[in-house]
């Protein structure tokens, strides 16, 4: 089948200008105006890309692409880091790569601790988790400057599920740890193999933001224990932790307070100095070692009683190991889904910042690979799940990291610890390693976004309190299923109620847009053009007929122009918007037309895209609503329904009083075209209302349609 059409070779707006000069002056003849006439070809059934189903066309596009790599893309796409191993320059890369592997490790060290008692695990299965899980991502991750390893939220979210199955010291809380770091790597590596990352973008940013804020203030919170020298109970509600607090107040010990306070203090003034100054950024990074150093010092010399210290500490490396107690692994899965989506936001969002920071490219699937190997090998040795750091990945690029060399050096200082450090932190007090905890997840209160949202957008900022009030009163899981339920709500919402615009014409152009965005642009008697701007499906066409039955109706009429007639009788649809229409969508616009037909007013297309040009004549649809009625332009469309409006203005004069019975009665269109004229008339002319028009099909090749006409 094919399907033509015309456009002018000058430009329109010349035509109009010159047309509005001599008013009187007739349209030039159809042949001696150059039209260059373009065929639309559409492909047969048995080759139209839409009759094959989406999963074979996308298996075969990856097919193609994996045919036409070389054995280097093969082993960079299975080895990532043979990326930047094939080019690495040793003068200007080592050194810096020392120094941030370095930096990190002085960090990490500490923070593995602390983050594995806000697990509720002994702080050997911090050093653990930052250990193996680094060397394994280092050669399967895509991005050079993530720092991977234990991090508060997760480490929140795995002391939330665990602590309602076993007690945080019995031996099957630390089995059921090191499970969950099996699974999630599981989930991960599917995700990255099945190509799935793209489903996390469901969540919103005002979720991730509100969610993360609420768990800040929880985290924050559970490690007040430390500070106060009483034990405050294990929750993830927000009113548990105070009444727990509040209660235990006559058991408040000042020593840990104190040194605590102290503690948390320097953090914080090393944190800021290190952000602020360039040339104090080191700072940043020896600030938990600095609270961990001078806490054991402290404890060295005064050995106060009151001060809980963390005790002793294996040492050595982790032994290979397989994960036990399999039997939990159903009430275990929605932590392991909640922690892997976690994981993606936190890992591949930072990850992506780094590589356009740094000029490389990130595939998001490949990474979300790597962290899962890094998971799951890292279970085999003890550890618990594991992602990366928003801390320690900004001090990583801060400190010039270039490869994932620094993640190797990251792994080798853990590993010393572990072989030759741990005597020493046995008098690390454990109020030290709170305050470094509060410290990192202070800069996760994200109250900065809230009012930024209160000033943009509040339908985003309802999103952001109802996350964060429901982590803080109700729980994590129950946070986050709510943030994304609601999310969802309203993307949903938005897609079943599409914008959908009025369009005029703006002053000596030939360009049609929104008359609310622009009240110059002036519209026409009889004729209502209406944009949709979103893919019609059944979700929305109910609201979209409505909206069209509305405009039909209750049009602004203080800006319009050609003849005057009493009611609509030509609806125009521009479609250029409408990047799909399904089958509810076709039916819907069949039960339109009859709807209109029934009426006596006729439905026009203007620039439908392809696949929805090509759904319709498949529906018969470009036959029910009539071929001659299919356009290119908004203004195509618009000149032909003036003429008609024009005709129809004259004839409804001009009609004789005894019409036929109304069962015999043709529609007014039959009418009109059985005793349409014959004369010329410019489309100037008709908007002025000086002079009858002639059949658009033999004036203005402007006025040519889009689909041709039958013979």
């Amino acid at each position: 089948m094919e399907i033509t059409y015309a456009s002018p070779s000058s430009l329109d707006l010349a035509a109009s200008s010159a047309s509005a000069a001599s008013s009187s002056t007739s349209a030039m003849p159809h042949a001696n105006r150059p039209v260059k006439v373009i065929p639309l070809q559409h492909p047969t059934t048995s080759s139209s890309p839409l009759d094959q189903s989406f999963l074979s066309d996308a298996f075969n596009k990856r097919i193609e692409i994996l045919k036409r790599m070389t054995w280097i893309e093969w082993i960079e796409m299975v080895l990532p880091c043979f990326r930047w191993i094939r080019t690495y320059n040793y003068r200007e890369y080592l050194q810096v790569d020392l120094m941030a592997g370095i930096t990190v490790g002085v960090m990490l060290v500490p923070q593995a601790m602390s983050y594995a008692k806000l697990a509720g695990l002994q702080p050997i299965y911090g050093l653990y988790s930052g250990f193996v899980p680094i060397f394994v991502y280092t050669i399967f991750g895509s991005s050079r400057q993530l720092a991977i390893g234990p991090v508060a939220l997760v480490s929140l979210l795995v002391s939330n599920v665990l602590s309602g199955i076993a007690d945080s010291s019995s031996e099957l809380y630390t089995e059921l740890a090191i499970l969950l770091a099996l699974m999630v790597g599981v989930l991960e590596c599917i995700m990255g193999l099945l190509r799935l990352g793209w489903l996390i973008r469901f969540i919103s940013h005002a979720v991730i933001s509100g969610f993360t804020t609420a768990s800040a203030i929880v985290i924050a919170l559970s490690q007040a224990k430390y500070f106060l020298g009483y034990d405050v109970v294990r929750s993830s509600k927000i009113v548990p932790l105070i009444k727990s607090i509040i209660s235990g107040a006559d058991e408040f010990s000042w020593p840990p307070f104190v040194m605590g306070s102290i503690t948390l203090v320097i953090l914080l003034v090393m944190k800021h100095l290190g952000k602020t100054r360039k040339y104090l950024r080191f700072l940043r990074a020896a600030g938990p070692l600095t609270a961990v150093v001078l806490g054991t010092t402290f404890v060295k010399i005064y050995k106060p009683s009151s001060i809980s210290l963390v005790g002793d500490i294996p040492q050595g490396l982790p032994g290979f190991s397989i994960p036990k107690s399999f039997g939990h692994v159903k009430s275990l899965i929605p932590t392991a889904m909640l922690i892997t989506g976690v994981a993606i936001l936190e890992s591949v969002g930072i990850a992506k910042a780094l590589a356009a920071k740094n000029g490389y490219e990130l595939d998001s699937n490949q990474e979300l690979f790597g962290l899962g190997v890094a998971n799951i090998l890292g279970s085999f040795f003890s550890a618990y799940p594991t992602t990366g750091s928003f801390s320690r990945s900004a001090v990583n690029h801060e400190s010039g990291a270039k490869t994932g060399l620094s993640g190797l050096i990251t792994g080798i200082i853990m590993g010393c610890a572990l072989l030759f450090l741990t005597p020493l932190f046995e008098y690390i007090p454990q109020c030290a390693l709170a305050a470094i905890v509060i410290s990192a997840v202070m800069g996760l209160v994200d109250y900065d976004e809230a009012i930024f949202l209160w000033s943009v957008d509040k339908k985003d900022f309802l999103l952001w309190t109802i996350t964060s009030v429901t982590t803080l009163f109700l729980s994590i899981e129950i946070g986050v299923l709510v943030g994304v339920g609601v999310s969802l709500a309203f993307v949903i919402h938005e897609s079943a109620n599409p914008h959908i615009a009025i369009l005029g014409r703006l002053p000596g152009t030939t360009v049609y847009r929104n008359i609310r965005q622009y009240p110059e642009a002036y519209t026409y008697h009889g004729i209502v053009i209406v944009r949709v701007d979103a893919p019609i499906y059944f979700a929305n066409i109910s609201y979209i007929k409505d909206r069209l039955r509305e405009y039909e109706v209750h049009v602004d009429k203080s800006t319009r122009r050609g003849p005057e007639v009493e009611r609509i009788y030509f609806v125009i649809l521009e479609m250029s918007p409408v990047t799909y229409i399904d089958s509810s969508a076709v039916q819907a616009l069949k039960d339109l037309h009859q709807e209109y037909k029934s009426r006596d007013i006729q439905m026009a297309i203007s620039n439908p895209n392809r696949e929805v040009l090509l759904t319709l004549s498949k529906s018969d649809v470009v036959e029910l609503i009539g071929k001659e009625w299919y356009f290119v332009r908004v203004h195509d469309a618009v000149q032909v329904c003036l003429q008609h409006v024009q005709s129809l203005k004259e004839y409804l004069k001009t009609a004789d009083t005894a019409d036929p019975s109304p069962d015999e009665k043709p529609s007014i269109f039959q009418r009109l075209l059985k005793n349409r004229g014959e004369e010329d008339t410019s489309i100037t002319e008709i908007e002025s209302c000086n002079k009858k028009p002639t059949d658009s099909r033999d004036t203005d090749p402007q006025l040519e349609p889009l689909l041709s006409r039958k013979p």
